[in-house]
């Protein structure tokens, strides 16, 4: 029988009995969501991945342009990653002997590995007339935003990992991107292997100016 979602407002959590979904308060997954390196090598259900994607997509954006494409690599999928990984690790020169070149390689490409799922967050920016780049990068952002949320509210963890190799030619021709699409981050994503870092934050009051007639 059909039944209407119930909200536990005690302790700050929603039950979609529709769904079967347990998710937190959206200002309990904002302050308790931390970035998870160190996840276990055990696949995360794909309906589980296209939940956290769906979430990512109402990211508001300017001119409805919907700007964000996802790639999502698991298993041997995450490979061509792990090469670029290792071709870009290969530009440094370092005193090393062959050996040691190939086993810091070896350990370059592993990269692409340290999580059983990998989401590339790709902006390709609309070229209308009217839009701006700089907005269509922050709508992939906040895209990604929703998805660590999302991701954290279903019980898994995950991080926003940058770096050399995201904005790197080499990525590029490995994920088959098109000229003018831009690689936000790589969301590397898991069951939490390891304990939730404890943060703080200076206060919103100390980062706010008012500005009163």
């Amino acid at each position: 029988m059909w039944r209407m979602p119930f909200f536990c407002y005690a302790v700050g959590q929603h039950v979609d009995f529709r769904k079967g979904i347990f998710l937190m308060n959206v200002e309990e997954a904002i302050r308790t969501r931390r970035s998870i390196g160190k996840v276990k090598d055990e696949p995360v259900p794909r309906e589980l991945v296209e939940r956290i994607i769906e979430a990512a997509v109402w990211a508001p954006n300017h001119f409805h342009t919907e700007p964000w494409n996802f790639m999502v690599m698991t298993g041997e999928g995450r490979r061509n990653l792990g090469r670029a990984y290792a071709e870009i690790a290969g530009e440094n020169k370092k005193e090393e002997t062959a050996e040691e070149r190939e086993e810091r390689l070896r350990r370059a490409e592993q990269n692409a590995f340290r999580s059983p799922v990998v989401i590339a967050a790709v902006c390709k920016p609309s070229d209308a007339p009217r839009v701006v780049r700089a907005e269509e990068l922050a709508a992939v952002h906040a895209a990604v935003q929703n998805l660590l949320l999302t991701a954290h509210a279903n019980g898994l963890g995950a991080i926003w990992r940058t770096g050399d190799a995201a904005y790197h030619p080499a990525t590029a021709r490995a994920l088959k991107l098109e000229p003018g699409d831009e690689v936000v981050g790589f969301i590397f994503v898991g069951y939490p292997d390891m304990e939730a870092p404890q943060r703080s934050r200076s206060p919103g009051s100390a980062k706010t100016v008012w500005l009163e007639g």
